[in-house]
């Protein structure tokens, strides 16, 4: 019995794992950037804030897990979620440092 995995070539193995790497990686960065951008912004009770901002995080993982596959190359993938990364990390920096001169 021959397996069907073996006929598959390096390019396409190699882009559905950065891909994979994009979605768990990309996510996770992405996910926890989120949670900690809702959580300093909200205008909600500490407490509340960061309960939403951890609860909305999943939502944004599974959302970047799905845009991942979604996407025509593995480069559109990992921008896709680096760069809004980036942008609510600069997001976060700057919140926390309005926040505690």
């Amino acid at each position: 019995m021959k397996s069907k995995a073996a006929g598959l070539p390096l390019s396409y193995r190699l882009a559905v794992t950065s891909r994979s790497l994009a979605a768990l990686l990309g996510g996770y960065l992405l996910a926890s950037m989120t949670s900690v951008c809702i959580a300093l912004l909200a205008p909600l009770a500490q407490v509340d804030a960061a309960l939403t901002g951890l609860l909305s995080s999943f939502v944004f993982y599974l959302l970047a897990f799905i845009w991942c596959f979604a996407c025509r190359s593995a480069w559109r993938a990992w921008l896709g979620v680096l760069l809004p990364s980036l942008l609510l990390g600069m997001i976060n920096g700057l919140a926390y440092w309005m926040k505690n001169p």
